[in-house]
């Protein structure tokens, strides 16, 4: 959560450390559907606690170079919990038997869902996967009783997301910088992990 507001300026960096603008967008009312392109073979599966590896390498394959480390870096005690909650929906998007997008809706705040998690895998970037996977969230987030759907991105991000998402019926409420040590340095990521955000190795 933000704390006090940044000055106008630059701001110095602590050694090891990343930092990325992240944008909060919000939809107070459920919006007008989109039209989807037809996707054959495609379902969402739920995993559990007990899918954890399997949420892991998808969390993986879609944020390698998203900087997804949140999870990451979790305790296994902790992820277990939040997959096993059942106000959380952690879903995978199958095609034809592979694993290839994550949703992950969160009604743990009463009348609000948090779109948590949003992606695809690489080659599937520009499908039309993306749409079929925002129009199923919009429509499992608006069948419970909320009055607020959210979501934020980053700079990290796919270029695209931030557009995709007000396309979709997001409006953006609050941008904030986010810092936080880089799990490259830590080991959490692999070292060529998001090439687009610079690693600086304080040894």
């Amino acid at each position: 959560m933000p704390s006090e507001p940044l000055t106008p300026g630059y701001h110095a960096l602590p050694e090891g450390h990343i930092a990325n603008v992240v944008t909060c967008l919000e939809m107070m009312a459920r919006p007008a559907p989109r039209a989807v392109p037809p996707l054959a073979g495609v379902s969402l599966e739920r995993m559990t606690h007990a899918q954890r590896a399997r949420f892991l390498a998808l969390f993986r394959a879609i944020g390698h170079d998203l900087m997804w480390f949140s999870r990451l870096i979790m305790t296994p005690e902790k992820l277990d919990a939040i997959l096993g909650d059942p106000l959380v929906e952690s879903l995978a998007m199958v095609r034809d038997g592979a694993d290839i997008g994550l949703l992950e809706l969160d009604f743990r705040v009463a009348g609000v869902c948090e779109l948590s998690f949003f992606g695809l895998v690489p080659d599937q970037v520009g499908s039309g996967a993306g749409r079929w996977l925002m129009n199923e969230a919009i429509t499992r987030a608006w069948s419970r009783p909320i009055e607020r759907f959210w979501v934020h991105t980053c700079s990290f991000d796919h270029p695209a997301a931030l557009a995709f998402y007000q396309r979709s019926g997001f409006r953006p409420y609050q941008v904030m910088v986010e810092v936080h040590p880089d799990p490259r340095l830590l080991g959490q990521m692999p070292r060529h992990a998001s090439p687009h955000a610079a690693l600086i190795d304080p040894a």
